[in-house]
């Protein structure tokens, strides 16, 4: 696919991203769609109004009477989608910086487009092939002024209030300005936890930090914990489909760790679980201990979620997935990435042991990751041939599923183009950090050598 990367599609607003380009994808969508409803919903961005805008237009152009749900985390345009069986379109650059928007397309089921059926929409995109309606037949808009609490609701209705509520924690939340902002705290609050904020004004401008929630971009959010007496720290991303956390001493806590944890607690023997090439020992170990079955898929939403819905027609019961991003699912309760919902199964926990005992045991991995940007095809060829020529002439076990992941046995490091910006990513994981970030330098000098040559 050209348009539709591993999570939608996204770029720089007004830019890559215009709304001429978001029209055409409206289009595209509501052609292959063929419905008379399509939700339509946005997170904070600041160019959020004016791409919805567009697509509203498009949408009716072909036809659909558009349900506005305004801001809203991705999870809650998904539970609409689903709780009234019509396809939406989500306006968000998820985790990307704040000059970046794009768009992900929802099926009438709740999730996310599969590969096929993005194929569908892209080759309406290309093609521009729109079954546009007469002037007398176009769609209009309607406001959905409860779509936000609608969606609290039922995430309330899904988890085990009372357990958290006898716990009674004190949640240091962190939605960095983006769409949670307008419901975690009310959700959590439900919940029965007492819960403090940072960065909790709704601004698509992103002042107090980057939609993506990394350690470099927590730094508010490890000092609210310590000074408030937290039990846990939160964060969200720009659509709150993440939840990252920190433990009660304010200390990051690794996103591989937390989905390890959240995976013991789910497996079952003949369970699977599925995951990206990226994958943890961590999430390895567990599903060694138990008796699960890893699955691994190329990175992204879209893939991990092709492959859940494969292994449930299969028969196969998968009751968690997901990546060390702090996108988790939770198949039985959404074939979605829900922050609030893996913050709430997190509380869960947190009401036996400690959040820093609860991640003890996956514990003693140390994670590298950098970015190699490029603004040339050529330079992404010659980082991508580096690549190969790194895992041509190491004696690691290879992975191609997704880029080159060399697993040493004790330790892997994997390059990757990025499915969402022009840049190759690099990861590394060992038990020590040196031999983490051996690996990584390794493989990004070798990397930006080859650049420099083009």
């Amino acid at each position: 696919m050209k348009v539709f990367g591993s999570s939608g599609t996204r770029g720089v607003a007004n830019d890559e991203l215009t709304p001429e380009f978001v029209l055409k994808i409206a289009k595209a969508a509501g052609t292959v769609w063929r419905t008379d409803r399509i939700a339509l919903a946005r997170d904070t961005r600041a160019t959020g109004d004016m791409l919805a805008d567009a697509a509203a237009s498009g949408l009716a152009s072909v036809g659909a009477n558009v349900d506005r749900l305004g801001v809203i985390p991705t999870p809650g345009a998904q539970a609409y989608a689903e709780s009234e069986g019509v396809p939406a379109l989500m306006i968000t650059a998820s985790h990307n910086p704040p000059e970046y928007n794009g768009v992900k397309l929802i099926g009438d089921d709740g999730i996310e487009l599969a590969v096929g059926s993005l194929e569908r929409v892209e080759e309406k995109f290309l093609t521009e092939k729109f079954e546009e309606v007469r002037w007398s037949e176009t769609g209009h808009s309607h406001l959905i002024e409860d779509s936000r609490e609608r969606y609290v609701s039922q995430l309330l209705e899904s988890i085990d209030r009372d357990r958290i509520a006898d716990a009674n924690p004190t949640v240091a939340l962190d939605p960095g300005h983006g769409a949670g902002s307008l419901t975690s705290p009310e959700f959590f609050r439900k919940l029965g936890c007492t819960v403090v904020t940072t960065n909790s004004q709704p601004d698509g401008h992103f002042p107090g930090r980057d939609p993506e929630p990394v350690p470099g971009n927590l730094a508010d959010l490890g000092r609210l914990v310590e000074a408030s007496g937290a039990d846990v720290g939160i964060a969200h991303d720009g659509d709150a489909d993440r939840a990252i956390f920190y433990d009660e001493n304010g200390q990051y806590i690794e996103g591989d760790a937390t989905l390890a944890a959240l995976a013991a607690a789910q497996l079952e023997p003949d369970d699977a679980v599925v995951s990206a090439v990226n994958v943890s020992q961590r999430l390895v170990d567990v599903a060694h201990a138990t008796s699960a079955r890893l699955e691994l898929t190329p990175i992204g939403s879209t893939n991990i979620i092709t492959r859940i819905r494969e292994l449930e027609d299969q028969g196969v019961s998968v009751p968690v997935a997901g990546e060390g991003n702090g996108g988790v699912f939770f198949p039985t309760y959404r074939l979605s990435r829900d922050g609030a919902y893996t913050a709430a199964k997190f509380l869960e926990l947190l009401a036996d042991e400690r959040a820093s005992a609860i991640v003890e045991p996956y514990n003693g991995y140390y994670n590298v990751r950098t970015n190699i940007s490029y603004t040339t095809d050529a330079e992404q060829d010659a980082l991508l041939a580096a690549a190969e020529r790194e895992a041509e002439e190491s004696n690691a076990e290879l992975n191609t599923r997704d880029g080159y992941r060399l697993d040493f046995g004790d330790a892997w490091v994997l390059a990757r183009p990025s499915g969402t910006e022009p840049m190759v990513r690099i990861y590394a994981e060992a038990r020590e950090r040196h031999r983490a970030e051996e690996l990584a330098e390794e493989m990004e000098t070798a990397l930006r050598a080859a650049k420099a040559n083009v």
